[in-house]
Parts: C-alpha cells; sequence; structure tokens
C-alpha cells in the first residue's frame, strides 16, 4: 500500500540530488513513450554511475512515499499525481515560447473584432497547439462599456436594438415595447442614450436609468419615462455563452483515454460546462499558471486529466480564463509556456485600440 501522500515541500525533503534526478527522468521518459519505466532504462537515461539494482532501490523508496506507482502488468513505474506535481512544482525546466512561435500566436489574434471572435480563436488555436482541448471562459457584457445604440422600428410594438461595446462587440436582439413607437422617438430616444450614457457600464447604466425613471415619473414626464423604459429593456442583455470549448475530440485517440465510461464522463462535463466554469473560477484571481493534476481538480471526470489555465485581462481587470485540457502525461514544459503566452497575447488584443471605459 502507497504511504499516505505528503506536501510536496515534505517530500522534497526526503529526496536526495540522485532520487530527484531519477524521478525526473522516469517522468519525462513516461510523458515521451507512454510505458512504465524500468531501472535499465532510467540507468541508460539518467547518466548516473549506478546499477540497476540500485535504482530498484531508489524506485522503491519513491513508490514508498506515493511519487511512483507499479501497474499490475510491468516491473516498471509510473508517475502518481503527487509524482507529478513534484516534477512541475521543483523538477520542471519552463522557457518562454520563441519568437517565431510568440509570432504565430500573435498572427491569429489580431485585433478589430469582436470580444467573441478572439475568445473562439483562443478556443481553437490552444487546442490546435496542445492537440488536446482549449477552452476560455467568455467575459461577461458588464465588463465592458456601452458605445452606442440604434433602435430599428419592426412589426407592430416590436424594436430591433443594436448596441456596441467599446470591445467593438455588436449584440442585437428585438424587444416588445409598451406602446408603438414612431422612427423618430426611436431615433430620439437613441441620441438620448447616446448622448448620456456612452462610456458607461451596462450597471452603472441601469442604476442610472432606475434614478432617472423615478425622477421622470415624479415630474409626469411620460415621454421621458417610456424612452428610460425602453433603454432598460434594451441594455438588459444576457450572458449568453458562458465557456467555449474545442478539441474535445482530440482526446479520443489517447490511450489514457481507452476507457469508454471515462470518456463519456469527460464529454458529458464538456457539454454541461457548470462544474467548468466552477474550476475557471478558482483561477481568477491566479497570478500566471495555475495547474490542476488529476484529482486536484475535484472533479470525478477529470481525475486522469491536468488542467493548465491562466487568466487574461482587459485594461488592469480580469475578465475572464483559458486553459488547456489534456492528460496527466502531457508534455508541461511546452504547454504551461504555451497557456502563460496566449493569455498574455489575449489581453493585449483586448486591451490594443479599445477606449478606456
Amino acid at each position: 500500500m502507497p504511504a499516505t501522500p505528503m506536501s510536496v515541500s515534505h517530500v522534497q525533503d526526503l529526496l536526495d540530488s540522485r532520487a530527484r534526478r531519477l524521478l525526473r527522468v522516469l517522468i519525462s521518459q513516461y510523458i515521451r513513450d507512454g510505458q512504465p519505466v524500468g531501472s535499465r532504462t532510467l540507468a541508460k537515461q539518467s547518466g548516473l554511475d549506478v546499477s540497476p539494482a540500485t535504482i530498484r532501490n531508489v524506485l522503491a523508496d519513491l513508490e514508498d512515499i506515493g511519487l511512483v506507482s507499479a501497474p499490475h502488468t510491468s516491473a516498471g513505474r509510473v508517475p502518481t499525481t503527487q509524482g507529478y506535481r513534484l516534477f512541475v512544482d521543483s523538477l520542471l525546466e519552463t522557457k518562454p515560447l520563441s519568437d517565431p512561435e510568440l509570432s504565430r500566436l500573435r498572427a491569429e489574434l489580431t485585433p478589430g473584432g469582436g470580444t467573441q471572435d478572439l475568445v473562439n480563436s483562443v478556443s481553437g488555436l490552444l487546442s490546435a497547439a496542445s492537440r488536446f482541448v482549449g477552452l476560455v471562459t467568455v467575459p461577461r457584457r458588464e465588463a465592458f462599456a456601452f458605445r452606442h445604440i440604434d433602435f430599428v422600428p419592426l412589426q407592430g410594438r416590436q424594436v430591433l436594438v443594436i448596441v456596441v461595446f467599446t470591445d467593438n462587440e455588436v449584440q442585437n436582439r428585438v424587444i416588445q415595447t409598451a406602446r408603438l413607437h414612431s422612427p423618430s422617438e426611436l431615433e430620439q430616444a437613441a441620441n438620448y442614450l447616446n448622448a448620456h450614457y456612452a462610456g458607461l457600464s451596462l450597471e452603472q447604466i441601469r442604476q442610472r436609468l432606475m434614478t432617472e425613471l423615478e425622477q421622470a415619473r415624479a415630474a409626469m414626464d411620460a415621454s421621458m419615462a417610456a424612452t428610460i423604459e425602453m433603454a432598460g429593456s434594451a441594455l438588459d442583455i444576457g450572458q449568453g455563452e458562458d465557456v467555449v470549448v474545442s478539441g474535445q475530440t482530440n482526446l479520443m485517440g489517447l490511450q489514457e483515454m481507452a476507457n469508454l465510461e471515462r470518456l463519456r464522463e469527460l464529454f458529458e462535463a464538456f457539454n454541461h460546462k457548470r462544474e467548468l466554469l466552477a474550476l475557471m473560477d478558482r483561477c481568477i484571481s491566479a497570478r500566471g499558471v495555475r495547474l490542476f493534476i488529476g484529482e486536484e481538480s475535484g472533479l470525478s471526470p477529470l481525475q486522469g486529466c491536468s488542467v493548465v489555465a491562466a487568466p487574461y485581462a482587459h485594461q488592469g481587470e480580469v475578465l475572464g480564463v483559458l486553459a488547456v485540457i489534456g492528460p496527466t502525461r502531457m508534455a508541461y514544459e511546452r504547454v504551461i509556456p504555451m497557456v502563460q503566452a496566449t493569455a498574455q497575447l489575449l489581453s493585449g488584443a483586448l486591451n490594443r485600440d479599445r477606449p478606456t471605459q
């Protein structure tokens, strides 16, 4: 039976330089090949002048403290979640992306479209670059200031509302007004809102509308009250999709995902998204990349997966989180800097050429 898991710092204190080197080589080899690593392989790959018997003793010690385990069908060892955690926290060497890699990512994130377009691009970009699942949470509309509004009369009391935000996102919706409005009345209402509310967030607008509606009613200004009520309906904008997920099918060909029941649970989690959103919310205040390995996520469908996540921001305010989800046997030295760089590039694309609120 493996020992009760200890903290990473405690485990580090138990390892000498030889054990740390062998663990690093074992995990790196397993990530590359996906096969349990034996003592003879470690003797060749580690560069240490020690016998396979000595390595077997070290492996037994690593197993006793819960860093590796031995599958039933092999004499080799594979990393445990705690082993991966120690590897990532203290043994892994990551390098920033090269200039050509950064240029390729930056070319995919050219600003000018709306935020939704950028988020969709990033989700697919992360999936393609990692060959796993790319995930990006969508910013709430409240995070961006209102820039311009237009009202277009439709049939009866229906009005098409076109709202433009400062992040270049455009949202259209049809509302039902309390009474018929002439085109000139709709134009007057739009002019009023554009003149008095441009540059404010939706929450700020709602608060001011409530105050002004009370004042208009008190003054018996029916025309003004109707305008403000229509504005309230027009700017009651729903969130829409909360998270964009790309590349789910990339997991189907991986040997770690050969269990159909596990794969089904994972796809259900991607479809329902609520638990994924809760996990991403835990990364909102993170500085840089945050990593969940296996059961660290607290989500049963992700027990065999790792989540590499980082927040992205607009004008210093965190808007959401992007992530790569793949098997625990992933190339962390490549995925971690890629996620970090993509979060920085997305933040830059959102901030570039956007007016302040």
